[in-house]
């Protein structure tokens, strides 16, 4: 094929030619897998063969698989119909496994409620409808910036000693939690057709001492002899080679890993990108896969930290394509980002670290929106979906590395800033295909370079590119280099410095979609079958190299049109499109049974199919199917705008559909289908009505005089389970979780008969970091007090006013303090309460009684059971369901009076009152909006000194820290808003001082899309009477 120019439009290739080339090529091929066809034993842990495991890979069903995987929490996302809307989308990114923790189904002992979006059953039902994998992490102990790291609440206050280890009465308090789980997941591991691929043991824990590890291998005897068979794994918090093996130990072990760390403060700030994988795994079970479990998809942020904004900058898509990537590098082919999605930390879900928005700069934003995170996980995890041979590789060592054990010779970076490259060169020991992960020597720098690559191939070794200028990285970029890669039934690259988007065969043909930076060079080298065109551009040339090989070259401003058909002939399609443009293509999974597929797992790309199509241009494709024999093609997804459409289908399609309206697609050339997606103008009719009419009444009648708490809960404990205990006092234990109080807000109310001698209160309080107590004595505020130490304890003295003390009388200090959550790792059982109290002055009286009041029946009999245990706190208004639709604010059950928002408390004084009103929302069916919430117009901190809790449709979806920060826009999904319909909007506002706060709340737009899931159903149970509040 001699004198190939970019100007031909035609070419014919010589199959004599081809056929002598397949041959060698093929012996090539042949000399590598008689030396290392063999694969290593596989390993199982003896109850199945469906999931085996070598040091290379998982196996499911005999097949590899390299796991690539996102976490999700459901709790976070109290709205079952929407787990769909999200595994969709974590499908359409190329992801193949989702990890899930559990948590608040336990409220009480020997209480176990796992209904509504507490349930498991349409968590398993969603995953396999969106041919998605499920690692399940159901703890006990989560984790997850939870409160208590998600174990039961009661436990911290009614186990003795320690949690997490083996006690008789740790084990009590935690095995019925875990016998309901394995009923739930017991039917839906893979062995029986359903999704759980993997379950975890815990979280990251110490093997020491003894009695945790104990306390491991008992959980593990639980799931193994009541039916749990698929493999049980562990994640160890950093290297430090726990539960590898010995008492404990699962079958598989992992590395959870955070090389940012979780401080968003330096913004784009990099740490060293870690260069000790591959050895590591060799020292921590080189006989199993090298597993990372949890690996930074973001971070969360703190009480007055910078905003998720910020940590979009330091976690973002060139976070992930130097640092995944880097992973691959390490030869790891198990790897789950924590989060993909990380959604809202509402009601009381949260620990102190966090506050309310868990968005965690995941590749989904909280809103459910994409970015461009989400873009660059699809151009990583459709290259792993493309690619087999990379399933299976050995590391044969690093460039540019001072430590000779793992430098090697055979692949070398050279050029002008040879030396500022690194390259890891990982080979298939089957087929001999070659990858080369290259990056900045520096994984920090944000230079740009060039660089050529010498790398070993069938054809000796070659200095590539060969006819471009360089191999270029802008910045913070990583690359796959591949040589000797095969596509589709019988394509071959030679090598390409390109990146391989897509790989496989549609219809009858071999596709390659391959995409580079536009200011930059590229070059693929492969071998064109067919009759077919070439591309028409002065950018790209091609050039007959290596017998039988076309080596093609795209120069640097090829155009930002996108597009380019390198080549198209009947057998094989060849694309190649900038960066941006390839993130707006998907390649969803056309069901079509093939002889491995596997009953139940009919959805799953590998394991139910293998067919697929190109769709570029939409906002998200959610799924496509061959209809009318083949000859229609519907497609499922959502627009945000009217687009171009561009299909690369089977030769069978004539017809495009679009969420069933049909699509008038042409012809494009190169084999391409297009059209155009033109969005619906309802779009624009949604309409965002302002907050307005609001009432008022006061929620703090407990400071007012003549009130009566004769019917709250007596603290008159002397002993306490909670590991750290009081501070001082009389002897009395008040920490609000031992008397059934264990979140939120909560109220206490200490009598003494005055003797006129008390000038003030002592007063040691612990709620939490960045928590804030108010006290009162009588109905006079005395002062309010906070703490942001990782103890969260604020200490002080609060005098007393002259005026305020009734000597002879009795007098009642209240104290209402915010319970931000129990701490994770050490202190789960944290002394959340009051922790010292004394009366101060010569002759002062003692307390005689201590009453408490957190949420309306505690921890055993809470009324609002769909909401579930953290929804509501002791506030009047939570206790009496004025934040539930339908409270009649006109009726004599409460003193509401029109007031606005803005107006803030009356008199401007310190207190609790609680403004409701309501909105009607009228979103056309068929479009996915997505609203907030926004406080003074979206300062994070205004400095104002208040605290409000956000109610909509009776959930508490929202904490605001006016002279905190940095939250103040607060998302709320369909489901918890009704989009079609009513809502009760409440907010308790909480002002610290005797000076007036002007808070404002609008509700806005973040995004709209023609698409979606359907309909969602609004499940907000709305007031019925309340007795005892």
């Amino acid at each position: 094929m001699p004198g190939i120019q970019a100007s031909v439009r035609t070419m014919q290739l010589s199959h004599h030619a081809l056929w002598g080339i397949n041959v060698l090529f093929a012996s090539a091929l042949v000399y590598l897998t008689a030396v290392y066809a063999t694969d290593p034993p596989r390993k199982s842990n003896g109850l199945t063969d469906v999931v085996q495991w070598d040091n290379y890979t998982l196996f499911l069903h005999d097949q590899r698989m390299f796991l690539y995987s996102g976490e999700f929490h459901t709790f976070r996302l109290p709205v079952p119909e929407l787990w769909l809307d999200i595994f969709q989308k974590m499908v359409a990114a190329g992801l193949n496994a989702l990890e899930n923790v559990g948590g608040l189904t336990n409220p009480a002992p020997g209480v176990f409620d796992f209904n509504d979006w507490r349930a498991l059953q349409p968590l398993f039902d969603a995953a396999k409808l969106a041919g998605i994998f499920v690692v399940l992490r159901p703890g006990p102990y989560i984790n997850a910036e939870t409160t208590a790291g998600g174990l039961a609440l009661w436990s911290t206050s009614l186990v003795e000693g320690a949690v997490r280890t083996n006690t008789t009465s740790w084990n009590t308090a935690y095995q019925p939690y875990v016998s309901h789980i394995i009923d739930a997941t017991k039917p839906n591991q893979v062995t029986q057709g359903g999704p759980v691929l993997l379950l975890q043991i815990d979280n990251e824990y110490s093997q020491t001492p003894a009695p945790n590890a104990e306390y491991f291998a008992d959980l593990e005897e639980q799931y193994r002899t009541n039916g749990i068979v698929v493999p049980l794994t562990y994640n160890d918090p950093g290297e430090r080679m726990q539960f590898i093996n010995g008492t404990g130990a699962p079958d598989l072990y992992g590395l959870d890993f955070y090389p940012n760390n979780f401080n968003c403060t330096p913004g784009a700030l990099w740490n060293p990108v870690p260069t000790n994988f591959h050895q590591y795994h060799l020292s921590a079970g080189p006989d199993r896969p090298f597993y990372l479990p949890e690996f930074q998809g973001g971070s969360d942020d703190y009480w007055g930290g910078p905003g998720y904004e910020r940590c979009r900058e330091r976690v973002g898509p060139d976070f992930e394509d130097v640092f995944y990537k880097n992973n691959w590098a390490g030869n790891a082919k198990m790897q789950s980002v924590y989060m993909f999605y990380g959604g809202t930390s509402w009601g009381g879900i949260t620990y102190p670290g966090a506050y309310t928005s868990y968005d965690y700069a995941g590749a989904i934003k909280e809103t459910r929106l994409l970015w461009e995170k989400h873009d660059e996980m699809k151009r990583q995890a459709l290259f792993l979906r493309s690619s087999p041979s990379f399933r299976k590789t050995d590391w044969i060592g690093d460039t540019n590395k001072t430590d000779a054990s793992t430098r090697i010779s055979s692949v070398s970076i050279t050029g002008e800033d040879g030396d500022k490259a690194f390259g890891t060169y990982l080979r298939n020991p089957d087929d001999g295909s070659g990858f080369v992960v290259v990056r900045q020597l520096d994984g920090t720098s944000t230079d740009r370079i060039s660089f050529k690559l010498t790398i070993p191939s069938s054809r000796g070794s070659l200095d590539i590119p060969q006819h471009a200028p360089s191999i270029e990285l802008n910045g913070r970029q990583s690359r796959v280099i591949v040589a000797d890669y095969t596509f589709g039934s019988s394509g071959t690259v030679l090598y390409s410095t390109a990146s391989i988007f897509f790989a496989g065969t549609i219809g009858k043909r071999d596709v390659l979609f391959v995409f580079g930076d536009v200011d930059q060079s590229h070059e693929v080298s492969l071998r064109l079958s067919g009759y077919g065109t070439v591309a028409k551009s002065a950018r790209v040339h091609y050039t007959s190299s290596h017998g039988g090989f076309t080596t093609v070259s795209v120069l640097p401003g090829f155009g930002s049109k996108g597009l380019l058909t390198l080549w198209s002939s009947p057998t094989q399609l060849v694309l190649f499109a900038n960066t941006v443009t390839t993130a707006a293509f998907w390649a969803p999974a056309v069901r079509a049974p093939t002889a491995n597929t596997v009953p139940g797992l009919e959805t799953f790309w590998q394991f139910g199919t293998n067919s697929t199509v190109l769709v570029g241009g939409p906002y998200l494709v959610r799924n496509a199917t061959l209809e009318d024999g083949g000859h229609t093609l519907a497609l499922r997804g959502d627009l945000n705008v009217s687009i171009p459409l561009t299909v690369v289908a089977p030769e069978s399609v004539r017809a495009v559909t679009w969420n069933g309206r049909h699509i008038a697609v042409r012809d494009g050339g190169g084999g391409l289908l297009q059209g155009r997606l033109d969005v619906s103008p309802n779009i624009k009719r949604v309409k965002v009505p302002k907050l307005i009419g609001w009432k008022f009444a006061d929620s703090l009648p407990e400071v007012k005089d003549g009130y009566d708490d004769s019917k709250w809960i007596v603290a008159d404990h002397t002993s306490t389970n909670i590991t750290i205990g009081p501070a001082f006092g009389d002897g009395r234990v008040l920490y609000g979780c031992d008397y059934g109080f264990c979140e939120n807000n909560i109220i206490w109310r200490g009598h003494f008969n005055a003797t006129g001698s008390e000038t003030g209160a002592n007063l040691t309080i612990n709620g939490g970091t960045a928590h804030a107590a108010s006290v009162w004595l009588n109905d006079v505020f005395l002062d309010t007090i906070s703490d942001f130490s990782a103890a969260g304890d604020a200490n002080a003295l609060f005098p007393f006013p002259p005026a305020a003390l009734r000597p002879g009388q009795d007098n009642v200090l209240t104290v209402l303090q915010d319970h931000m959550g129990n701490d994770e790792g050490q202190n789960q059982k944290s002394d959340r309460g009051i922790r010292g109290f004394a009366l101060v002055g010569h002759g002062a009286a003692n307390f005689s009684t201590w009453r408490v009041q957190g949420k309306l029946g505690g921890y055993t009999s809470f009324p609002d059971r769909v909401r579930g245990v953290l929804n509501e706190g002791g506030l009047f208004a939570e206790r009496a369901g004025w934040h539930l639709p339908g409270f009649p604010t006109d009726s004599s059950l409460a003193n509401f009076t029109k007031r606005d928002l803005s107006s803030g408390l009356p008199g401007g004084h310190a207190g609790v009152g609680f403004f409701v009103t309501t909105l009607d929302l009228d979103v056309p069916e068929g479009f996915d909006a997505m609203f907030s919430f926004e406080f003074d117009g979206g300062t994070p901190k205004p400095g104002a000194p208040y605290r409000a809790l956000l109610f909509v449709n009776g959930w508490k979806f929202g904490k605001r820290v006016g002279n905190v920060g940095p939250q103040a826009r607060f998302p709320v999904p369909s489901g918890i808003l009704n989009h079609r319909g009513a809502n009760t909007i409440g907010v308790a506002l909480w002002a610290l001082e005797e000076t007036a706060v002007h808070p404002t709340l609008e509700l806005v737009l973040d995004g709209i899309l023609e698409g979606g899931v359907g309909p969602i159903t609004a499940n907000n149970p709305g007031w019925t009477a309340r007795s005892g509040v």
